[in-house]
Protein backbone atom coordinates (compact mmCIF):
# COMPACT_ATOMS: atom_id res chain seq x y z
CA UNK A 1 0.00 0.00 0.00
CA UNK A 2 1.28 3.33 -1.07
CA UNK A 3 2.24 6.00 1.31
CA UNK A 4 -0.29 8.66 2.37
CA UNK A 5 2.57 11.07 0.94
CA UNK A 6 1.41 9.70 -2.58
CA UNK A 7 -2.10 9.90 -2.12
CA UNK A 8 -3.61 10.73 -5.71
CA UNK A 9 -0.36 9.25 -7.26
CA UNK A 10 -1.10 6.37 -9.43
CA UNK A 11 1.08 3.34 -9.02
CA UNK A 12 2.12 1.00 -11.50
CA UNK A 13 5.09 -1.28 -12.61
CA UNK A 14 7.17 -0.78 -16.00
CA UNK A 15 9.32 -3.48 -17.26
CA UNK A 16 12.03 -3.80 -19.72
CA UNK A 17 14.88 -5.64 -19.70
CA UNK A 18 13.95 -8.72 -17.10
CA UNK A 19 13.43 -5.53 -14.34
CA UNK A 20 10.13 -4.28 -13.40
CA UNK A 21 10.41 -1.47 -10.93
CA UNK A 22 7.18 0.70 -9.17
CA UNK A 23 6.23 3.95 -10.94
CA UNK A 24 3.98 6.99 -9.56
CA UNK A 25 2.14 8.87 -12.29
CA UNK A 26 0.14 12.14 -11.75
CA UNK A 27 -1.12 15.04 -14.47
CA UNK A 28 -1.94 16.01 -17.99
CA UNK A 29 0.06 17.42 -20.85
CA UNK A 30 3.42 16.42 -22.13
CA UNK A 31 5.56 13.51 -20.10
CA UNK A 32 8.28 14.42 -17.74
CA UNK A 33 10.50 12.00 -15.42
CA UNK A 34 11.51 12.94 -12.44
CA UNK A 35 13.90 10.69 -11.22
CA UNK A 36 14.59 11.11 -7.37
CA UNK A 37 17.76 11.10 -5.13
CA UNK A 38 19.34 9.36 -1.81
CA UNK A 39 17.42 8.08 -0.06
CA UNK A 40 14.00 7.86 -2.15
CA UNK A 41 10.79 9.15 -2.99
CA UNK A 42 10.48 11.39 -0.45
CA UNK A 43 8.18 13.58 0.89
CA UNK A 44 10.05 17.11 -0.68
CA UNK A 45 10.84 14.98 -4.53
CA UNK A 46 7.06 14.12 -4.37
CA UNK A 47 6.08 17.64 -3.38
CA UNK A 48 8.74 19.21 -6.02
CA UNK A 49 6.91 16.53 -8.70
CA UNK A 50 3.34 17.62 -7.21
CA UNK A 51 4.76 21.49 -9.23
CA UNK A 52 5.63 20.13 -12.08
CA UNK A 53 2.20 18.47 -12.53
CA UNK A 54 0.25 21.67 -11.55
CA UNK A 55 2.56 23.06 -14.09
CA UNK A 56 0.67 21.35 -17.04
CA UNK A 57 2.82 18.07 -17.23
CA UNK A 58 2.18 14.19 -16.82
CA UNK A 59 4.87 13.60 -14.55
CA UNK A 60 6.01 10.00 -14.04
CA UNK A 61 8.34 8.92 -10.71
CA UNK A 62 10.18 5.37 -10.89
CA UNK A 63 11.23 4.14 -7.44
CA UNK A 64 14.50 3.17 -7.99
CA UNK A 65 16.13 2.92 -4.01
CA UNK A 66 14.21 3.38 -1.20
CA UNK A 67 10.88 3.42 0.48
CA UNK A 68 8.29 5.36 -1.98
CA UNK A 69 6.88 8.09 0.63
CA UNK A 70 8.94 7.65 3.51
CA UNK A 71 10.93 11.33 5.06
CA UNK A 72 14.65 11.50 4.70
CA UNK A 73 16.58 10.43 8.27
CA UNK A 74 20.38 9.62 8.29
CA UNK A 75 20.28 6.05 8.69
CA UNK A 76 17.53 6.00 6.34
CA UNK A 77 20.21 8.03 3.59
CA UNK A 78 23.20 5.31 4.14
CA UNK A 79 21.10 2.63 3.93
CA UNK A 80 20.11 4.07 0.51
CA UNK A 81 23.05 4.95 -0.31
CA UNK A 82 25.00 1.29 0.42
CA UNK A 83 22.47 -0.39 -1.65
CA UNK A 84 23.19 1.69 -4.55
CA UNK A 85 26.98 1.39 -4.54
CA UNK A 86 26.79 -2.36 -4.62
CA UNK A 87 23.87 -2.69 -6.85
CA UNK A 88 24.81 -3.75 -10.26
CA UNK A 89 22.28 -0.91 -11.54
CA UNK A 90 24.49 1.94 -10.93
CA UNK A 91 28.04 2.93 -12.03
CA UNK A 92 29.36 4.59 -8.53
CA UNK A 93 33.02 4.59 -9.78
CA UNK A 94 33.53 3.74 -13.22
CA UNK A 95 34.47 7.33 -15.24
CA UNK A 96 33.78 6.36 -19.19
CA UNK A 97 30.57 3.92 -17.95
CA UNK A 98 26.91 4.37 -18.32
CA UNK A 99 24.86 3.13 -15.46
CA UNK A 100 23.04 0.52 -16.81
CA UNK A 101 19.79 1.37 -15.05
CA UNK A 102 19.77 3.86 -17.91
CA UNK A 103 18.46 1.77 -19.93
CA UNK A 104 15.32 0.90 -18.19
CA UNK A 105 14.93 5.12 -17.88
CA UNK A 106 15.39 5.33 -21.55
CA UNK A 107 12.48 2.38 -22.09
CA UNK A 108 10.22 4.18 -20.08
CA UNK A 109 10.80 7.52 -21.58
CA UNK A 110 9.83 5.96 -25.16
CA UNK A 111 6.93 4.27 -23.85
CA UNK A 112 5.60 8.21 -22.27
CA UNK A 113 6.13 9.49 -25.24
CA UNK A 114 4.87 6.98 -27.34
CA UNK A 115 1.58 6.94 -25.69
CA UNK A 116 1.54 10.67 -25.29
CA UNK A 117 3.51 12.49 -28.48
CA UNK A 118 4.25 15.44 -28.74
CA UNK A 119 8.01 17.14 -29.49
CA UNK A 120 9.48 14.36 -26.18
CA UNK A 121 9.60 13.79 -22.83
CA UNK A 122 11.73 15.70 -20.20
CA UNK A 123 13.57 14.07 -17.79
CA UNK A 124 15.01 15.62 -14.33
CA UNK A 125 17.57 13.70 -12.25
CA UNK A 126 18.30 14.38 -9.20
CA UNK A 127 21.91 13.47 -6.57
CA UNK A 128 22.96 10.23 -7.95
CA UNK A 129 20.74 10.61 -10.50
CA UNK A 130 21.56 13.68 -11.82
CA UNK A 131 23.83 12.39 -14.76
CA UNK A 132 20.44 10.01 -15.73
CA UNK A 133 18.94 12.44 -17.27
CA UNK A 134 22.00 13.33 -19.53
CA UNK A 135 22.64 9.25 -20.09
CA UNK A 136 18.66 9.75 -21.36
CA UNK A 137 19.08 11.47 -24.64
CA UNK A 138 20.68 8.20 -26.20
CA UNK A 139 18.16 6.26 -27.86
CA UNK A 140 15.10 8.11 -26.24
CA UNK A 141 13.13 10.98 -26.96
CA UNK A 142 14.13 13.28 -24.22
CA UNK A 143 14.24 16.42 -25.53
CA UNK A 144 14.10 18.73 -21.76
CA UNK A 145 17.18 16.77 -19.80
CA UNK A 146 17.81 18.91 -16.19
CA UNK A 147 20.58 17.62 -14.24
CA UNK A 148 20.30 18.84 -10.95
CA UNK A 149 23.68 17.97 -8.51
CA UNK A 150 25.55 15.35 -10.07
CA UNK A 151 26.92 13.04 -7.99
CA UNK A 152 27.89 9.55 -10.13
CA UNK A 153 30.43 8.68 -10.07
CA UNK A 154 31.31 9.73 -6.66
CA UNK A 155 33.61 12.48 -6.69
CA UNK A 156 36.93 10.86 -4.72
CA UNK A 157 39.48 11.71 -6.99
CA UNK A 158 40.12 14.60 -9.88
CA UNK A 159 39.10 11.68 -12.69
CA UNK A 160 35.73 10.76 -10.90
CA UNK A 161 35.29 14.35 -10.30
CA UNK A 162 35.62 15.10 -13.61
CA UNK A 163 33.50 12.38 -15.00
CA UNK A 164 29.90 12.48 -16.24
CA UNK A 165 29.19 8.40 -15.79
CA UNK A 166 29.18 8.33 -19.67
CA UNK A 167 30.39 6.09 -21.99
CA UNK A 168 32.27 7.18 -24.78
CA UNK A 169 29.83 6.28 -27.39
CA UNK A 170 27.05 7.49 -25.14
CA UNK A 171 29.22 10.72 -24.45
CA UNK A 172 28.88 11.30 -28.32
CA UNK A 173 25.42 10.47 -28.77
CA UNK A 174 24.33 13.62 -25.98
CA UNK A 175 26.85 16.10 -27.94
CA UNK A 176 25.16 15.07 -31.62
CA UNK A 177 21.78 15.53 -29.25
CA UNK A 178 22.90 19.24 -27.98
CA UNK A 179 24.85 20.07 -31.93
CA UNK A 180 21.06 19.23 -33.24
CA UNK A 181 19.44 22.29 -30.47
CA UNK A 182 18.80 20.18 -27.44
CA UNK A 183 20.26 22.36 -24.42
CA UNK A 184 20.65 20.93 -20.83
CA UNK A 185 20.18 22.55 -17.68
CA UNK A 186 21.82 21.59 -14.97
CA UNK A 187 22.19 23.45 -11.23
CA UNK A 188 24.12 22.70 -8.02
CA UNK A 189 25.27 24.71 -5.19
CA UNK A 190 29.19 26.30 -5.52
CA UNK A 191 30.38 24.80 -2.34
CA UNK A 192 29.08 21.37 -3.22
CA UNK A 193 31.97 18.53 -3.28
CA UNK A 194 29.15 16.34 -4.32
CA UNK A 195 29.69 17.51 -7.97
CA UNK A 196 33.40 17.74 -8.46
CA UNK A 197 34.56 19.62 -11.34
CA UNK A 198 32.05 18.00 -13.75
CA UNK A 199 30.22 21.41 -14.68
CA UNK A 200 33.66 22.29 -15.78
CA UNK A 201 33.25 19.10 -18.03
CA UNK A 202 29.53 19.65 -19.08
CA UNK A 203 30.82 23.73 -20.36
CA UNK A 204 34.03 21.90 -22.12
CA UNK A 205 32.03 19.14 -23.98
CA UNK A 206 28.36 21.16 -24.37
CA UNK A 207 29.82 24.21 -24.93
CA UNK A 208 26.52 26.99 -25.05
CA UNK A 209 23.70 24.13 -25.12
CA UNK A 210 25.11 23.40 -21.48
CA UNK A 211 23.21 26.19 -19.16
CA UNK A 212 24.73 25.92 -15.98
CA UNK A 213 22.74 27.71 -12.57
CA UNK A 214 25.41 27.48 -10.19
CA UNK A 215 23.93 28.96 -6.33
CA UNK A 216 26.49 30.32 -3.68
CA UNK A 217 26.48 28.04 -1.00
CA UNK A 218 24.96 28.88 2.16
CA UNK A 219 26.12 26.01 4.09
CA UNK A 220 27.80 23.04 4.09
CA UNK A 221 25.03 21.28 3.94
CA UNK A 222 23.66 22.32 0.63
CA UNK A 223 23.00 19.94 -2.17
CA UNK A 224 19.15 19.37 -2.79
CA UNK A 225 18.39 22.61 -5.13
CA UNK A 226 15.26 21.67 -5.99
CA UNK A 227 14.18 19.21 -2.34
CA UNK A 228 15.89 19.47 0.73
CA UNK A 229 18.15 22.75 0.52
CA UNK A 230 15.13 24.23 -2.33
CA UNK A 231 16.13 27.21 -4.13
CA UNK A 232 12.49 28.98 -5.34
CA UNK A 233 14.40 30.85 -8.41
CA UNK A 234 15.84 27.57 -9.71
CA UNK A 235 12.43 25.92 -9.35
CA UNK A 236 10.94 28.56 -11.61
CA UNK A 237 13.63 27.96 -13.78
CA UNK A 238 13.06 24.59 -14.43
CA UNK A 239 9.55 24.85 -15.16
CA UNK A 240 10.39 27.16 -17.61
CA UNK A 241 12.85 25.01 -18.89
CA UNK A 242 10.11 21.87 -19.31
CA UNK A 243 7.50 24.47 -20.66
CA UNK A 244 10.26 26.07 -23.43
CA UNK A 245 11.03 22.84 -24.54
CA UNK A 246 7.80 20.81 -24.27
CA UNK A 247 4.66 23.21 -25.22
Amino acid sequence: MSSPVLAGWTESTFAHGGERRATFRRGEGPGVIVVHEIPGITPKVTAFAQEVVDAGFTVVMPSLVGTPGRAVSNGYAVASMVKMCVSREFTSWGTATTSPIADWLRALARSLHAELGGPGVGAIGMCFSGGFALAMMVDAPVVAPVLSQPSLPLAIGRKRGASLGLSAGDLAAVKAGTAQGCDVLGLRYTGDALIGSRFDTLRRELGERFIAVELPSRSKRDHSVLTEQRDEASVRQVLDFLRKRLA
